[in-house]
């Protein structure tokens, strides 16, 4: 059994892979015991050292395989296989706050997009919807935990920490529907 990815003792040990995707080279960190930890794009190397450090301090990953099954997960995602994230074991420090925000992402199915306000009244906050948009900012674990699929209120993209084309690749590659802000560039 998975251990809950919300209260997961903390990493003793990272390691980071490397991962080609058709939207850029993924970077997969994952703990001693294989549960990812982090996911962004090699593109974001910063915020993903700014946020490994928020996370978990001093401890910095070291170059190594992830599991082999997590590496075919993603593939097999991007591949067209769009539930095959759903079996992937995942972990992540934070808030209590913000860890309940990543988990009420996961109840977004592929295909499907949430406003803000859905997603904060299913956190219990529905007056918290800046909170729940700096929680959907932090993800550590971007694809797998979905933040991709939330959306303005008025079905247009908003931001995403890996860029819009992004995003907009992964709503697309969901079958999602979403519409362009207007001026937005593509």
């Amino acid at each position: 059994m998975t251990p809950d990815p919300l209260t997961a003792p903390p990493p003793e040990r990272l390691t980071a892979d490397r991962l080609p995707t058709p939207i850029g080279e993924a970077v997969l960190v994952v703990d001693e015991a294989g549960r990812l930890r982090a996911f962004d794009f090699d593109s974001h190397q910063e915020r993903l050292a700014r946020l490994l450090g928020r996370h978990y301090g001093a401890l910095r990953p070291e170059p190594g395989a992830a599991p082999a099954s997590l590496r075919a997960a993603v593939q097999a995602y991007f591949g067209g296989e769009l539930g095959a994230l759903g079996a992937v074991a995942w972990a992540t420090a934070g808030t209590p706050f913000q860890r309940r925000v990543w988990a009420a992402l996961t109840e977004i199915p592929a295909g499907e997009t949430w406003s803000y306000a859905r997603l904060a009244a299913r956190v219990g906050a529905p007056k918290g919807m800046r909170a729940v948009g700096l929680a959907n900012g932090a993800n550590p674990v971007a694809v797998v935990v979905p933040c991709h699929r939330v959306i303005g209120a008025d079905g247009t993209l908003t931001g995403y920490g890996g860029g819009l084309p992004r995003k907009r690749w992964l709503l697309r590659h969901e079958g999602a529907a979403f519409r362009e802000a207007p001026g937005r560039l593509l």
